[in-house]
């Protein structure tokens, strides 16, 4: 396994360097005169605890080292910094020793340098023994009974047969490959969902298997159903879901009338934390376990294989769907969001997106309790199908810690494709690996 991650890694390190598709903000940006660069002395970027890290900083002019002043400073991942220093660049280049970690977890070494009056910044974390990273958050004695009460109420209150209310193709997004169709579902008394269906042009002469993807987190709807039609131009039926009930077809004057009326853009994961019956979040997993069944009731549905597949907040909710609903048989996420989301409660502890200690009052008794029935930690323990996840260590988003928190937890047959220079991104190539893993589930 250490070869066959080592040879993943590598290749995409190489397609990075190769083609830059990065934004401004993050460590490689597109089209710039300057570039870190920053190399641990561990391949894989992993210590064990106790051992000290090197890490060869540079910075480059037009691709030539610069001798500048570098300030830096090493701190736990996403917690303040422990330890700050300067260092001249000679001949564009330092060693900086990092330190370690008694325990395991990540530091993050946060790097500065003003070059022709502009500030540049980068950062690179290293990990001391993630693999033994457990998680903060408890497991509630009756985890299982809730879920199930809630997930049979919405099915008695919303019959398979009710779900759909609307369902249109939608000419400017079908092909003679494929089919797209926008959905409606009612998923209980009281909230529906929207969706782009992609199916493959011979649906109805064949058998398909099916993939539901969850969105990533905020007030939006699907801006782009046709980033992922390589799955049903290779056999999927895909469902594209939205969770905030927001038709995809509204024009953006009437989106933005409507989302305004959200406490922010993640407003909504904050909404009802106080009581685990009044979460917002409990609509939106109930939903996808929803989703699923609209899907499992499709005639063109292979009747064997249900995957789930997301990034960020999806990646989450395609682990929770995978570890609440045993029809899954195959579930790929992307550095999961809503990870071990107490921890920050513990002093010297990282949690998970969206990083609620951020604000005052967010991490109280009641709430924390609440985190427990919603946490992905508490899916994954329940996950049997084989998963397959990937994470960067630069991610200051969905931090690698709680990524190795979730990781750990997994005892289904599982995979990783670990990139550590990635920050909260992954590229095509990634992508599309993904569907072909998927295919090598098919049953």
């Amino acid at each position: 396994m250490k070869s066959k991650w080592m040879t993943k890694m590598m290749a995409v390190l190489i397609v990075l360097q190769l083609s830059v598709m990065v934004a401004t903000a993050e460590n490689y940006p597109y089209r710039s005169d300057y570039l870190w660069l920053t190399v641990p002395d561990h391949a894989d970027w992993l210590y064990k605890t106790g051992e000290k890290a090197k890490v060869e900083v540079t910075f480059c002019k037009y691709g030539i080292p610069q001798n500048v002043e570098v300030s830096y400073e090493i701190g736990p991942d996403m917690l303040p910094a422990t330890s700050r220093g300067q260092v001249m660049l000679k001949n564009g280049r330092a060693i900086i020793n990092m330190g370690t970690m008694k325990k395991p977890g990540f530091l993050d070494m946060r790097l500065k340098a003003t070059v022709d009056g502009k500030l540049y910044e980068h950062h690179v974390k290293v990990g001391f023994s993630p693999e033994k990273l457990k998680p903060y958050t408890s497991n509630p004695a009756d985890f299982d009974e809730f879920w199930k009460a809630n997930i049979d109420k919405a099915r008695k209150e919303v019959s398979t047969e009710r779900l759909l209310t609307r369902r249109e193709r939608v000419e400017k997004y079908s092909t003679d490959e494929f089919d797209c169709y926008l959905i409606k579902l009612h998923t209980d008394s009281r909230h529906s969902i929207y969706g782009y269906l992609t199916m493959p042009r011979d649906a109805a002469a064949a058998k398909h298997p099916i993939v539901l993807c969850p969105p990533g987190a905020g007030i939006k709807t699907i801006k782009e159903p046709m980033r992922n039609t390589y799955y049903a131009r290779n056999g999927f039926i895909r469902l594209e879901m939205e969770i905030h009930g927001l038709n995809p077809e509204m024009t953006e004057e009437q989106f933005k009338e409507i989302s305004s009326a959200f406490s922010g853009e993640n407003g909504y994961l904050e909404n009802g934390l106080d009581n685990r019956d009044n979460y917002y979040m409990k609509h939106v997993y109930v939903a996808c376990i929803r989703a699923l069944d609209y899907l499992c009731s499709l005639p063109e549905w292979d009747g064997r294989n249900v995957f789930v597949q997301g990034g960020s907040q999806g990646g989450a909710l395609s682990l929770i769907t995978a570890g609440l609903d045993s029809r899954v048989t195959a579930c790929v996420a992307n550095h999961p969001a809503l990870s071990d989301m107490a921890a920050y409660a513990e002093e010297g502890r990282t949690g998970g997106y969206p990083h609620f200690h951020r604000e005052n009052q967010m991490l109280t008794p009641e709430k924390i309790r609440t985190l427990q029935y919603y946490d992905v930690v508490n899916f994954a323990r329940r996950i049997h199908c084989p998963a397959y996840l990937t994470w960067g260590y630069n991610d200051n988003t969905c931090p690698p810690t709680t990524s190795y928190v979730v990781w750990n937890l997994i005892t289904a047959p599982k995979e990783s494709l670990i990139t550590p220079i990635n920050e909260h991104w992954t590229t095509t190539e990634t992508n599309q690996g993904q569907m072909i893993w998927l295919k090598g589930q098919l049953k």
